[in-house]
C-alpha cells in the first residue's frame, strides 16, 4: 500500500521565496517509490477557498485561511475554534484514500493541534526544527508572552501525540525531551540540517553584484530576521571598510531600526530575495560566510541552514552564539564564537586560507557527509521501520537543563 505525506506547514510553498528544511522533506517524500502523493497543508493569510491546487514540482497544496489577514491573528493557527471548520473541509477531501493508501502526518510546526486527534492517522510525526514559542528577536513583551503560552501549549499536545518526533538539534531535543519525561523518550531522535551538495559544490558560476570590487566578501545568505546581530556587523563594517558585508535574501525583519542604520555603512550590500536555484552563484562571490546570531533561547535551538551550504562551496564559515554547530568547530574550516569580540578575529584568521585547497577540499568533505538524501534516507528508515534505534535515555534530570 503506497503513502501519502501530509506536510502541516508554516506557509505557502513560495512564501518569502526561500527554501527550508520541510521543502526538501516534502520533494524528498515525493520523490520515494512508495509515496502516492505530497500535500502540503498549510495556513495563509490570503483570502481562499480551501481547495487543492498543484504545484509545478507536483506537490498539492491545500491552504487554510487565517482568522483574519493581519500578522496579529496569526495566533489562530494554534487554537481550535479558529480552524477546526477549515481542516475538516481538508479531511473530508482526505476520507477518499483512506481505504486505499497509509495516511502519514507531518507537523513541520505545532499549528492545527486538534488534527491529529480529528482523522484515523497511519503514523503522526513531529519534525521540530525551530524553539517555536521563543520570541525570534530575543526581546521580551505583552505580546510576546501571550503568543509564548499559545504555542507551546500546541506543541505540547503536538509533542505527546506524535509517535515519532524528529529535531534538529541537540537542544531542540533535551525541550522535547522535558515536556515528555525522562521515561518515554525512545521515540525522539536528532537529526541535523543538511545540504544540496552536489548543487553547491558543482555550480561555477559567480554572481555579478559587486564589479569592481577586490576586496573580501562577508556574505550572510538566507531570510534576513531580528534573531540577526545587526548591531554587530555595523560595528564590524565601521571597523574593516576593506571587507564587504554581502546580504542576500527577503527582509523578514519588519522594517527594524538596526538592520535601517546597518545598510546605511557604505561597504554594506543588499540584494535583497533571490531565487533558489541562484544562491549557490552568491556562495561563490562569497569568501567568508557569515551567520552572526544575537543570544538568545531562540537562536540555542537553531541548526542553521547555511552551515553546510557554504562548506560545499568551499568556503569557511564564522558561526556567532550558535551553541548546537560548537561540535562542529574546525580550524580554518568552521569557527564558532561565543562572545561578539571575537568576530573580527575569527574573519582574519580564515582570511588568509580562503582559498587553500587543502581546506576548501575538506569543508566540501564535511558538507558531503550532511547531504540531504542522507538525512532524509535515515529519518525515513526510522519512519518505516527499516533500522533500530537505540533509546535515548537520560540519567538523570539534572542533563536537561
Amino acid at each position: 500500500m503506497k503513502n501519502i505525506h501530509i506536510i502541516v506547514a508554516t506557509g505557502e510553498w513560495g512564501q518569502d521565496n526561500l527554501r527550508y528544511r520541510r521543502h526538501r522533506l516534502a520533494e524528498f517524500l515525493q520523490n520515494e517509490p512508495d509515496t502516492k502523493e505530497v500535500i502540503w497543508l498549510c495556513p495563509t493569510p490570503d483570502q481562499t477557498d480551501s481547495s487543492m491546487s498543484k504545484l509545478p514540482n507536483g506537490i498539492k497544496q491545500w491552504a487554510v485561511q487565517d482568522l483574519l489577514p493581519q500578522k496579529v491573528f496569526r495566533f489562530g493557527r494554534y487554537v481550535d475554534s479558529f480552524y477546526k471548520k477549515k481542516i475538516e473541509l481538508f479531511l473530508e477531501f482526505l476520507k477518499q484514500s483512506r481505504e486505499s493508501f497509509n495516511l502519514i502526518l507531518w507537523y513541520t510546526f505545532p499549528g492545527f493541534p486538534l488534527l491529529a486527534d480529528l482523522f484515523s492517522w497511519d503514523k503522526v510525526i513531529y519534525d521540530c526544527s525551530d524553539l517555536w514559542a521563543a520570541p525570534i528577536s530575543g526581546s521580551k513583551s505583552v505580546v510576546s508572552a501571550f503568543r509564548q503560552k499559545v504555542i507551546s501549549s500546541a506543541e505540547d499536545r503536538i509533542v505527546k501525540r506524535a509517535e515519532l518526533i524528529f529535531c534538529t538539534s541537540d537542544y531542540l531535543q533535551k525541550q522535547v525531551v522535558r515536556k515528555l519525561g525522562v521515561s518515554n523518550t525512545g521515540h525522539v531522535h536528532t537529526f541535523e540540517n543538511g545540504v544540496e551538495y552536489d548543487l553547491f559544490a558543482g555550480e561555477k558560476e559567480i554572481a555579478d553584484v559587486a564589479p569592481g570590487f577586490d576586496g573580501t566578501i562577508l556574505g550572510f545568505i538566507g531570510g534576513i530576521k531580528p534573531k540577526l546581530d545587526f548591531a554587530l556587523i555595523t560595528k564590524a563594517a565601521r571597523q574593516k571598510r576593506e571587507w564587504l558585508f554581502l546580504f542576500v535574501g527577503p527582509d523578514g525583519t519588519g522594517g527594524h531600526p538596526e538592520f535601517k542604520e546597518l545598510l546605511q555603512e557604505p561597504n554594506v550590500l543588499w540584494t535583497g530575495s533571490v531565487p533558489p536555484l541562484e544562491v549557490p552563484k552568491y556562495m561563490n562571490l562569497v569568501d567568508i560566510g557569515i551567520m552572526p546570531y544575537k543570544p538568545s533561547p531562540y537562536n540555542d535551538a537553531v541548526f542553521p541552514l547555511k552551515l553546510y551550504e557554504f562548506l560545499a562551496a568551499g568556503k569557511p564559515a564564522i558561526g556567532v552564539h550558535l551553541p548546537s554547530t560548537k561540535k562542529y568547530a574546525e580550524e580554518m574550516v568552521y569557527e564558532h564564537v561565543n562572545h561578539v569580540d571575537g568576530f573580527i578575529e575569527a574573519c582574519e584568521k580564515v582570511e588568509a586560507v580562503v582559498y587553500d585547497s587543502v581546506y576548501a577540499n575538506r569543508r566540501r568533505e564535511l558538507a558531503k557527509t550532511k547531504d540531504w538524501n542522507s538525512v532524509f534516507s535515515g529519518m525515513a528508515d526510522v519512519v518505516f521501520e527499516k533500522r533500530n534505534w537505540p533509546l535515548l535515555v537520560w540519567a538523570d534530570t539534572d542533563q536537561l537543563n
